[in-house]
């Protein structure tokens, strides 16, 4: 892999956190007894950890960028790694989706598992600050302009804060960061207050001050059991989906009418596209989570009539037709002409008038509505939603010395 070493990046990184530590941002960039961390509290992170004999492990993720995470057909990203990495934490990440990327070092060379062209990782849009001299010097910049707010700016300004970023950078190289190298580039604030013991507190429990000591974590010692995928979330919805399009309705007693019903109604008819009252609702409904389905017949918005949201109708039907035993419809189809009205509702099945199979209920809420459910209402098709059907079966721990 083209990356600079893990002393390189860690020097970067243990510099960022520094200066942050300064101006009270001691949970952005950081680093630990446990490694290096950042975190920009949106749901990214990255993290670097030195392991025992010159090895390093680098692993993230970012919410939008990290496709490998939803990959199909899915991407085992510890596929054939070694044992040394930290896979407790690796694994712990994996079995809640959110690993991006895995990169480990050793024997001087960054390895991690291959994945096809143009899917993206996340690693520079979690850590890229970084990742090479020119990025981590910007980023500096943006520390004393924008974290600190320093409102001396121009031209000058700038080379000057360039060159001390880099006088900075050198300092985390050769291990030397003190007072002076941090001054050189904080000093200038006035903006903000500017703490230089929290910075070189930073810098000595990254080991880049003088006498300090770089931390390391022992190596692994083996390769844990652990869960991987054998569909993606993504193949996982497509086969439960394809079920329920196939599942036939269980025997159940049509519920009783309601004024939520007659509201439903109500509503469509008023806002029936013609003059001729003729309206199609077409939702899927399931707790947290709606959709309505466009049509030639859908209703629409009229201006003084009094509206009403659809989905909050749509909640108090579903909500007023649930059975304890028998559960709550999943798909409901309302239409009205000018004088009346039929309703059609799925419990346990994907209708035709729902269109094609390709976006759907999400697996946790069709989980919710089958365990409210008594057992004879659950149809063949809730043992697809147990997770591990999207897991390789985990082999058998050996069995224990002496037994």
């Amino acid at each position: 892999m083209d990356l600079a070493g893990p002393a390189v990046l860690w020097g970067r990184w243990g510099v960022l956190g520094a200066t942050l530590a300064a101006l009270g941002h001691d949970d952005v960039w950081w680093i630990d007894a446990d490694g290096a961390h950042h975190d920009d509290h949106g749901g990214n992170w990255g993290r670097l950890v030195l392991v025992a004999d010159d090895r390093a492990v680098l692993f993230g993720y970012d919410h939008e960028y990290s496709d490998t995470v939803d990959a199909s057909p899915p991407i085992d990203l510890l596929a054939g790694a070694p044992a040394w990495l930290p896979w407790a934490e690796l694994v712990r990440h994996a079995d809640d989706d959110q690993l991006g990327y895995v990169y480990w070092h050793e024997h001087g060379d960054w390895r991690r598992v291959r994945y096809p062209d143009r899917v993206a990782d996340g690693l520079p849009q979690t850590v890229g600050a970084v990742l090479d001299a020119d990025r981590a010097r910007r980023e500096l910049a943006e520390v004393v302009f924008e974290w600190a707010g320093h409102d001396v700016d121009g031209e000058a300004e700038r080379a000057d804060v360039a060159t001390h970023a880099d006088r900075l950078l050198a300092a985390a190289a050769g291990h030397a960061v003190d007072a002076a190298a941090l001054t050189g580039l904080l000093g200038r604030v006035r903006s903000v207050p500017v703490d230089l013991d929290a910075a070189l507190a930073s810098a000595a429990r990254a080991g880049l001050t003088a006498g300090t000591v770089v931390p390391v974590v022992p190596a692994n010692a083996e390769v844990p059991h652990r869960r991987v995928r054998k569909l993606s979330e993504t193949q996982h919805e497509r086969l439960v989906w394809a079920a329920m399009g196939e599942a036939d309705e269980l025997p159940r007693p049509e519920p009783a009418g309601t004024g939520a019903l007659a509201a439903l109604v109500d509503w469509a008819r008023v806002r029936a596209p013609g003059a001729d009252g003729r309206s199609a609702v077409v939702v899927e409904a399931l707790d947290g989570a709606m959709r309505q389905l466009p049509g030639e017949c859908c209703p629409v918005d009229r201006p003084g009539d009094g509206f009403r949201d659809l989905f909050t109708l749509v909640g108090e039907l579903r909500a007023a037709e649930a059975d304890a035993r028998h559960g709550r419809w999943i798909f409901l189809r309302v239409t009205t002409t000018s004088d009346g009205f039929s309703v059609e509702r799925r419990y346990d099945s994907w209708p035709d008038w729902m269109g094609p199979r390709d976006s759907g209920p999400w697996l946790s809420h069709l989980r919710t509505e089958m365990r409210s459910r008594a057992a004879e209402f659950r149809p063949p098709w809730t043992a697809l939603l147990d997770p591990d059907v999207a897991y390789l079966p985990t082999p058998p721990h050996p069995p224990h010395p002496g037994r």
